[in-house]
């Protein structure tokens, strides 16, 4: 619907009987609406929160999560209890102590706020790369132990070539959270240059109308690279899912 609507006059969307296919169709709906806002430099600023966001999660998800599952101190259940127990806790209850956080730090209208946060790890992330880590074999990594691998090496040089598929299931979900975040970015943003798309496309609706034809064409736009994104992992995404619940 969204597709088709993209290519309907704004009156057509909304001519009774409803039709699906546009009875004319029409392109200037895409050129208008990236002409209507300056749709490409929320587009770079989507981006660039984008690719720091996945970055972070990908460099600081494993390393927590093999931590819980393969390494033994004192404490890792305890800390594991309460990574699994941030879950249950609604993001609107943290949201004004972290808003008077970054401001008494002086990080509003940054994009700090919006990507320091995935250098710390996510919780649903954690769980689901940890039950990945204990599949895999522990005579694997004793194997390493025993040429004189250090930790680390164990780490990325065993571990980490073994979970590609958990690891493109995470970076799919974290490209998705950045991507279209809308909450964090309202929050904390209040510059109208530094917009992200979800902000932007906001701007489509008035006081007294909204351009639904270009707004369609605009989220078109906005959702094909999550589309591609899917399509090109999707094998190695689906892959994940289904073993990160399984122990070797």
């Amino acid at each position: 619907v969204m597709l088709l609507t993209s290519f309907k006059t704004n009156s057509d969307a909304f001519t009774i009987p409803v039709r699906i296919l546009p009875r004319q169709w029409v392109t200037e709906n895409y050129p208008a609406a990236f002409a209507a806002i300056p749709y490409f430099k929320y587009m770079s600023n989507t981006i660039f929160i984008t690719f720091f966001s996945v970055l972070g999660q990908l460099l600081v998800t494993p390393m927590v999560a093999y931590s819980l599952a393969n390494i033994k101190w004192r404490g890792a259940d305890i800390i594991f209890g309460l990574v699994m127990a941030t879950m249950m806790v609604p993001i609107t209850v943290t949201l004004v102590p972290l808003y008077k956080l970054y401001s008494m730090l002086g990080l509003t209208n940054s994009y700090i706020p919006l990507i320091l946060p995935t250098y710390f790890g996510k919780a649903f992330y954690i769980v689901i790369c940890r039950q990945f880590f204990m599949g895999i074999p522990n005579s694997l990594i004793e194997a390493a132990r025993i040429d004189g691998a250090t930790e680390f090496q164990r780490f990325y040089k065993v571990a980490v070539p073994l979970c590609k598929p958990i690891l493109t299931t995470v970076g799919i979900y974290a490209f998705l959270d950045a991507w279209s975040d809308y909450l964090y970015p309202l929050i904390f943003i209040t510059k109208p240059n530094m917009y992200t798309l979800s902000l932007g496309l906001q701007q489509y609706l008035s006081e007294y109308s909204i351009d639904w034809s270009r707004l369609m064409a605009a989220a078109v736009v906005f959702v094909l690279p999550v589309i591609v994104c899917f399509a090109v992992f999707q094998r190695n995404f689906v892959e994940g899912i289904a073993t990160s619940g399984l122990k070797a």
